[in-house]
């Protein structure tokens, strides 16, 4: 499954990335606590989050995870978005909770 292919279904806000939505995903991780996300996030995963702070784009390129949903509709710092732009990070939103999201991921096939 592509990227592209979770926007429209889950009523996703595109924030950077938008030249990577081709990148496949194989797995989705749910977590906030950043240290056990570097450790347990599977690459190419959807990686589902509250936190909405530059730290999170660090993590997410040192997992390489294939994009961030961050969820609950928290309001994503500028700084954050900055530099997904410059790692190239698929940056994500939504309102729904991160559980809402990662059932319908499982729904999909994910």
């Amino acid at each position: 499954m592509k990227i592209k292919d979770i926007i429209e279904p889950l009523s996703l806000k595109i924030i950077t990335g938008e030249e990577q939505l081709n990148r496949e995903i194989n797995d989705g991780y749910v977590g906030d606590l950043l240290s056990v996300v570097m450790g347990k996030a599977p690459e190419n995963c959807v990686w589902i989050t509250v936190q909405s702070h530059i730290n999170i784009i660090a993590v997410a390129t040192l997992a390489d995870v294939g994009c961030i949903i961050v969820s609950e509709g928290f309001s994503i710092d500028e700084d954050a978005v900055e530099k997904a732009k410059t790692e190239d990070v698929v940056l994500l939103s939504s309102k729904e909770s991160s559980y809402s999201i990662a059932k319908k991921l499982g729904q999909m096939g994910l």
